[in-house]
């Protein structure tokens, strides 16, 4: 039987080393693209998100897969954006958020956010409890789609998560 501790090891250098291999030729493209010029990179006004990663409960001592989707409108000329995310980490309790999502882009392909939201337990939403999310990402784009790592932090009343896996976005 292998540790928890082992597993997140594993796991997270499997995440890192195949975010590596993935985003080496978007590195590439990316410095061939911008090479003779420089230039500011408008981002797209909407996205869509999708993040998957091993997902480590504190107070249950756990680790379960975790997915994570949103939406995010960028707001014209800022650093800012707004939207709607959903998590679900597919436990034994079902643990799923629904939030507001508040991101801020403090250099290109950095973004941190945070989403206050509600959380439940085994679908009963009528006992959702206030959550808030942290969540920092880096981003290798190509054309409309980026990837790279994201790390994520996450509180409710009487839980804690902490994730780091792969995000994937569409911009259009």
């Amino acid at each position: 039987m292998i540790s928890i501790k082992n597993f997140v090891l594993k796991t997270s250098k499997i995440i890192v080393y195949t975010t590596l291999i993935l985003s080496f030729p978007l590195v590439l493209i990316a410095q061939e693209a911008g090479s003779s010029e420089i230039h500011h990179h408008e981002h797209h006004a909407h996205e869509i998100g999708i993040g998957t990663s091993p997902v480590y409960i504190v107070n249950e001592k756990e680790i379960s897969f975790g997915l994570h989707i949103h939406y995010l409108y960028n707001l014209p000329h800022t650093k800012f954006g707004l939207g709607l995310g959903y998590e679900r980490i597919f436990d034994d309790h079902k643990h799923s958020t629904i939030g507001l999502t508040f991101n801020y882009q403090p250099v290109e392909k950095l973004n941190l956010s945070i989403s206050p939201g509600l959380a439940s337990e085994n679908n009963a939403f009528d006992q959702s409890v206030f959550a808030l999310h942290f969540e920092t990402s880096y981003e290798f784009e190509i054309h409309d789609f980026h990837l790279g790592p994201v790390f994520e932090v996450a509180a409710a009343k009487e839980d804690v998560h902490i994730s780091l896996g792969l995000h994937l976005g569409i911009g259009f």
